[in-house]
């Protein structure tokens, strides 16, 4: 079930601000309609921490069931905050208030404050699950904005759902405040947002390193360089950099979009650009395009460094699928999915580490020359990336070990083995892989959306278009045209003259 981003409606602030509020001084009780945009000052005073996760946890399904159990008058927990200064900070409870605010508010992720916030850049998959919310909550509960209506004209309106909007103004949340200092508050956030719902190593990592340049740059890179800007005290030349590479980045990453069961091979580079696995997959490919150790980086308090990372790791994409003369063009379907359709990013991860080497050892012609019998190695054993990541674990768990495996089958490409041979190779250095085993097979009579996918590639990569001078996979997002005969041998751009080939192919191998 697709996640709804909730990110936008409650805005982020700094958390070191002066001065916590006195319990007593405060309320405990919060009416729903006090969070209608434009109509309060509660709302507008609202903000969430700036190291909070992104609000963006909860499926449909689960937004629709709470907001029918707040109109419904059941038992909710109480929102936890913290007052400092003209803020009130969200400490427990920004998925709740959020889901509220989404259904007064009529947003759930695409409507006017969404919008505001990416900069009227909300990309089709966010719409989409944005859209089926909102059905969803209007079958299951009713808008409010229907609520109101009949509040406005009782005579007209259904008794239901007068009733319903009649009882609303006897509803409320229950408030608890924290009191005292910024960093009493802080660690309150940490200590009960640790029990609640765990909170992943990823996300634990950025937000300890959240004034870091590699974890700037992950925020950016992440929402295409929309929404909270944490870069946001830089230079405006700074951030103006920042939000033009992180989006450069972003697009590469995760265009053209994923959907299952596939059905083409323009695949993005990166997977789905709207999961669960889009946060530690980017944050984890900054850090080693850096070659980033935690301890030996410093707050970037200039944003220089930031603006390093991103380009850094957009040098490295770059050589990737995108039409950048120093692309390899390695395509996605090849590389980093499995023979079923999943993304792999243990795979990826691997890549990224062997192009690092390939420009340290100045190895790309050699690459090219072995290309061929390399792609047709990797889709023959594309099973054993998941053996290996089934020992080792995915993403940084496991890269190095496949990283290591993917370097040995590219030597025994070198070396003229027969790809038959290859697997007796692998098996016998390995002894934990099972070279006849392909993973488990379906049992049922239907095709499931992992055998569709895994039917649709294995046909489509047999007619798939190929670059003309090293006969590797061409991805729609590397293709380059080149000469036959070349412009200064006075080849002239005719039709006859043209091939499709990667960039690399043909700016640098060929020449």
């Amino acid at each position: 079930m697709s996640k709804v981003n909730l990110d936008a409606l409650i805005p982020r602030e700094d958390f070191e601000v002066d001065g916590g509020a006195e319990a007593q001084n405060l309320g405990d009780k919060l009416k729903v309609s006090e969070l209608v945009k434009g109509q309060g000052f509660f709302y507008s005073s609202l903000r969430k921490p700036d190291f909070q996760r992104e609000t963006s946890d909860w499926d449909k399904n689960k937004i629709a069931s709470f907001v029918k159990s707040f109109v419904e008058g059941d038992l909710i927990p109480s929102i936890i905050l913290w007052q400092a200064g003209q803020y009130i900070f969200v400490i427990d409870g920004a998925h709740r208030l959020s889901a509220l605010i989404a259904w007064v508010n009529d947003d759930y992720g695409d409507g006017f404050i969404s919008q505001s916030f990416f900069n009227h850049d909300v990309d089709s998959e966010q719409k989409r699950v944005a859209d089926q919310t909102k059905r969803h909550v209007d079958r299951e509960v009713g808008s409010y904005a229907s609520l109101m209506d009949a509040i406005k004209d009782p005579d007209k309106a259904n008794p239901d759902s007068l009733a319903m909007a009649n009882k609303l103004g006897f509803l409320s949340l229950q408030l608890q405040w924290v009191t005292g200092s910024a960093e009493k508050a802080e660690h309150s956030f940490f200590t009960i947002n640790q029990k609640a719902t765990p909170i992943s190593d990823t996300e634990i990592s950025l937000l300890k390193a959240r004034k870091k340049p590699y974890a700037m740059a992950s925020r950016a890179i992440l929402r295409s360089g929309t929404g909270h800007k944490y870069w946001k005290k830089f230079d405006v030349n700074i951030q103006g950099d920042i939000e033009k590479i992180a989006k450069e980045i972003n697009e590469n990453l995760f265009t053209p979009e994923m959907k299952t069961p596939i059905k083409t091979l323009d695949l993005p580079l990166a997977g789905k650009g709207y999961s669960s696995r889009t946060l530690p997959l980017i944050f984890d490919l900054v850090k080693l395009s850096n070659n980033v150790i935690d301890k030996d980086i410093e707050n970037d308090e200039s944003g220089s460094d930031t603006v390093k990372n991103l380009k850094n790791t957009l040098r490295i994409i770059r050589r990737f699928t995108t039409t950048h003369p120093s692309s390899l063009g390695l395509h996605p379907a090849v590389y980093f999915y499995s023979d079923k359709g999943r993304y792999q990013p243990t795979a990826f991860m691997a890549w990224v580490e062997l192009v690092k080497d390939f420009e340290n050892n100045q190895y790309f012609d050699r690459f090219i020359d072995i290309r061929c019998k390399l792609e047709k190695s990797l889709i023959a054993y594309k099973y054993l990336t998941n053996q290996v990541t089934v020992k080792y674990g995915s993403g940084l768990k496991g890269y190095r070990q496949l990283k290591d495996l993917y370097s040995r089958i590219i030597e025994l490409s070198e070396e003229g083995c027969e790809i038959e041979k290859i697997g007796d190779y692998l098996a016998k250095e390995h002894p934990y892989l099972n070279i006849s085993y392909k993973g488990d097979q379906p049992k049922t009579p239907d095709f499931n959306q992992n055998t569709k996918s895994e039917v649709f590639l294995n046909s489509a990569l047999e007619n798939a278009s190929k670059c003309k001078i090293c006969n590797g996979y061409i991805h729609i997002n590397s293709i380059s045209i080149d000469h036959i005969d070349r412009k200064q041998d006075g080849g002239i751009g005719v039709a006859d003259n043209g091939q499709i080939a990667h960039p690399y192919c043909n700016t640098t191998y060929k020449n």
